[in-house]
């Protein structure tokens, strides 16, 4: 079992390869992927997920956008940095480090899930200036009840064990388990999305990244910030989510009503995979009427 995925075995079909390119920023190694042209769109995937989860997303929408989907820390082929880095305004500098590296200037931001509160976070730190924020179905506020009391200690006793993430990864192979965890999502995918899911979860930095983040996350701050947010923030919600339920967007309109609530029938937590082009029909909604492709 090899602890990281490799690019030439892992990813030798990689989802749209050809946009795919290696640089350095922020003391970290990156994969990104850069395609299309026009006004740019920035696209951030979520916890445990890579570039993979844009594999038909991305090219719809780098019709009209300049698309840069990089791979978080840890994640895909983006090296990990130290576990205190994987907090949420860790993972911030990391993905404003890359933005300054590649020169740049994100005219809209798309953040999936934990994606959506590392953009709020740039924005509320003024590392980012786009003219709207997109958060698909994002994870946005803090636990609630006893998860709030039990889900971070658990992750960092898991995320500090070595064991663990091989573990893991070893249970990975097993087909069946990964269908589950997609279930779990409220989603169904294609078996070659499934694939892709797979063929990260059975390395164990892939499955350390995922729980150093989980383990690190404060959305606190998020819920804090969000009244001082001046960035317009388009929450689209996926009625059929079974990982960040839909009532959480009316938590986040508590504290920031002018967000935009924009929902999506029977999709789940992975509606841009499910159906890419619906949900792409969403963003050039919001893109019209922000005129962006004047820009």
């Amino acid at each position: 079992m090899d602890d990281k995925p490799n690019w030439e075995h892992d990813g030798h079909d990689w989802p749209n390869r050809a946009s795919s390119r290696f640089l350095s920023a922020g003391g970290l190694r990156w994969h990104v992927q850069k395609m299309g042209e026009g006004p740019v769109l920035l696209l951030l995937h979520g916890t445990g997920a890579a570039t993979h989860s844009w594999r038909d997303f991305a090219p719809i929408l780098a019709e009209r956008f300049t698309v840069i989907a990089p791979d978080l820390p840890g994640h895909g082929f983006t090296a990990s940095p130290p576990y205190e880095r994987m907090s949420l305004p860790g993972m911030a500098a990391a993905i404003g480090a890359l933005i300054e590296a590649l020169g740049v200037s994100p005219a809209l931001v798309l953040g999936h899930s934990a994606g959506a509160a590392i953009l709020i976070q740039l924005c509320l730190e003024g590392r980012l200036a786009p003219s709207g924020i997109i958060s698909l179905n994002g994870a946005l506020m803090p636990w609630r009840g006893l998860p709030a009391h039990v889900f971070s200690p658990v992750a960092k006793l898991l995320a500090g064990n070595a064991l663990v993430s091989r573990v893991f990864a070893w249970r990975a192979g097993n087909r069946k388990e990964i269908e589950r965890l997609v279930a779990s999502t409220g989603s169904a995918l294609s078996p070659n999305g499934v694939d892709f899911y797979q063929r990260l979860i059975r390395h164990p930095s892939h499955i350390r990244a995922t729980l150093s983040m989980m383990a690190n996350w404060d959305l606190a701050l998020i819920e804090q910030g969000l009244p001082h947010l001046q960035t317009p923030l388009y929450l689209v919600v996926a009625e059929g989510d079974l990982t960040v339920s839909p009532r959480e967007a009316q938590r986040v309109r508590e504290r920031l009503p002018g967000a935009e609530l924009l929902t999506l029938p029977a999709l789940g937590h992975l509606a841009h995979e499910e159906q890419p082009a619906k949900v792409a029909a969403v963003v050039h909604g919001i893109a019209d009427r922000l005129t962006l492709s004047a820009r």
